[in-house]
């Protein structure tokens, strides 16, 4: 029997990704999770199965059962799963990017705004504890600079790399710089698919920061580093070792042995399950997501000129 206290949810897609947010969902005191839909019947099945929920085959079915949804399909699907639930008047966590193309992006933004509903878009990073604990400590960069190197795998790759890393850091950087885009300038190199699967981009921002950012899905080791420059302070964040480091510029002026240097431990945190407990606040609140349609967007359309580039 559904607890009637909590929200009602479901996931649509539970490969890799998906599968994470049906047992996060599981797990939150939060939601009731009603049901996972996958096309691939023996997947629903068995992830149903451990989590003790209906498997479904149509994601169709779920209409009059649930308050929301996550949708953690491949990303040519994003916007047909997606407005489908939006236009039933179900509010949406679509992974990211938020759809194949910014028409399609704007249409779920238009249609959450319309219909009054909370759209997220997974935009994991924003979540990450080093992001959120230096988010109020990095103040208006003028260089970024952001490498996201990553091991062959699969997954992911009926997108070019940009789609499929990049725009994790454009989402960030974004964010943080809170400028319109004057232009880019990129090149990729397609490897092991038939799209780019390392690129890098110049981003340069109207407010006059530039950010530099580097993806590659064909690396030998894995690495996800971002580095901002700003008048008072150099920082420094490794996502993998959770670890910051702060160089802070004396006030009033002085020599480099005046510099002060900072090392921050970042403690251990699950972001995905923070970003699920952040949408289900949304839904039951009906304010505004952290990464919300608009933010996702905007994130797709930096994408989308880059990728226009390669």
């Amino acid at each position: 029997m559904i607890d009637q206290a909590k929200v009602a949810t479901a996931v649509v897609g539970v490969g890799y990704l998906g599968k994470f947010h049906a047992e996060k969902y599981a797990g939150s005191g939060k939601a009731s999770l009603v049901a996972v839909a996958d096309i691939d019947k023996g997947r629903a099945e068995s992830v149903a199965s451990q989590l003790g929920v209906a498997a479904l085959t149509d994601y169709r079915e779920l209409l009059g059962r649930v308050q929301c949804v996550s949708v953690a399909v491949p990303t040519r699907l994003h916007f047909e799963i997606a407005s489908y639930f939006l236009e039933r008047g179900v509010d949406v966590l679509v992974e990211k990017p938020i759809a194949a193309d910014i028409h399609q992006g704007r249409e779920l933004v238009d249609l959450a705004g319309v219909k009054g509903l909370i759209l997220q878009v997974g935009h994991l990073e924003r979540f990450n504890p080093a992001i959120r604990r230096l988010e109020n400590v990095i103040q208006e960069p003028r260089f970024v600079e952001c490498h996201r190197l990553a091991p062959f795998v699969e997954r992911g790759t009926d997108v070019d790399v940009v789609l499929d890393l990049m725009i994790h850091d454009i989402d960030v950087i974004a964010s943080l710089v809170r400028s319109a885009v004057d232009r880019v300038e990129a090149v990729g190199v397609a490897v092991l698919t038939d799209k780019p699967d390392i690129a890098n981009a110049r981003i340069t921002f109207a407010n006059g920061c530039i950010a530099n950012v580097t993806a590659s899905r064909v690396s030998i080791k894995r690495e996800r580093k971002i580095r901002f420059f700003q008048p008072d302070a150099y920082l420094s964040i490794d996502y993998d070792q959770r670890r910051a480091q702060i160089f802070h510029k004396p006030p009033t002026g002085g020599g480099w042995m005046d510099i002060r240097a900072e090392t921050i431990e970042i403690k251990e945190a699950d972001a995905l399950a923070d970003e699920i407990d952040s949408f289900l606040d949304c839904v039951r609140t009906r304010s505004l997501p952290l990464v919300s349609g608009a933010e996702g967007l905007r994130a797709l359309e930096i994408a989308s000129m880059i990728s226009g580039q390669l």
